[in-house]
């Protein structure tokens, strides 16, 4: 025969049914609550806001959500991003991703688009640039001058170097072709860590993971976990340009975007994230 539980248990358990139900009773009340507004947006958020997608290199993160949060202060259209490696976006938007504006950390992969018929006539022009620099871990003791031949297998120690992948991410691209122009890429080749894109490279550094790392100027400037090294002679890689285009997909709206990032708001705002401005003149 199963025992009777005593009664002050009863009498609890009695307490935490009750409780129930009432607890119960109030969140259906909410939920009804919450039915309503969803049936009733806001006038602020309409469903039907115009938006627009952009892909954009993962270096810009930082500095272009700032840009497009001014451009829907000013307009109302959300811009939706998506932040990659070039390399990942243009073969998405060769897949037939629906993206109405393209921006890329090298001229090459917005060639890739352009050489498929997948780009505006006319709207591709080079919109920044920027710089590659050697980083380390705030706390690294590491000092080391870029020059020729200079010891960076050295400096690694028993560590690997970090940076976007070299075959296929525009960082690691520009940074493989600076190590060959100095002399150093035989010493080290073996010992890349080639990242998905240069803010995953820049994390591996952050978090102590490699000793050293290779990035932009602008990667470094956002990322307070880690310390510029040395930079680059400009001469030891291809300039590190950012071109925009609009897709074949594009709308006016994407046009009105464009125009916008070549605006005073936009250059701004690229230019105190460290970016350097280029002429806006249509390359294509």
């Amino acid at each position: 025969m199963a025992r009777r539980p005593p009664p002050q248990f009863a009498d609890s358990a009695m307490r935490l049914v009750v409780f129930s139900l009432l607890a119960m009773a109030v969140i259906c009340a909410r939920a009804a609550a919450v039915t309503v507004l969803a049936e009733d947006p806001s006038p602020a958020a309409p469903r039907d806001a115009p938006a627009l997608l952009v892909f954009a290199a993962a270096s810009l993160g930082d500095a272009l959500t700032q840009v497009d949060a001014a451009f829907t202060a000013q307009t109302g259209v959300q811009v939706k991003a998506s932040f990659a490696a070039s390399s990942v976006l243009a073969k998405q938007i060769e897949a037939g991703a629906p993206a109405e504006v393209f921006l890329s950390a090298d001229r090459e992969w917005m060639d890739y688009l352009e050489q498929r018929g997948l780009l505006q006539t006319g709207s591709r022009h080079d919109l920044l640039g920027n710089a590659l620099v050697l980083i380390a871990p705030r706390d690294s003791t590491v000092r080391l001058k870029i020059t020729p031949g200079f010891n960076l297998a050295g400096a690694l120690g028993q560590g690997h170097l970090a940076t976007g992948d070299p075959d296929s991410v525009p960082a690691g691209r520009y940074a493989r072709a600076a190590l060959i122009k100095l002399g150093v890429w035989p010493q080290v080749s073996g010992r890349v860590i080639g990242a998905e894109n240069v803010r995953a490279a820049l994390e591996y550094v952050a978090r102590g993971e490699a000793p050293l790392g290779i990035v932009y100027s602008t990667d470094a400037q956002a990322e307070k976990r880690v310390r510029v090294v040395d930079v680059f002679p400009p001469d030891s890689h291809p300039p590190i340009i950012y071109p925009l285009a609009l897709t074949r997909a594009a709308t006016p709206l994407a046009a009105r975007y464009a125009a916008f990032l070549d605006g005073d708001s936009a250059k701004a705002i690229f230019e105190r994230q460290g970016f350097a401005l280029q002429p806006t003149v249509a390359t294509r």
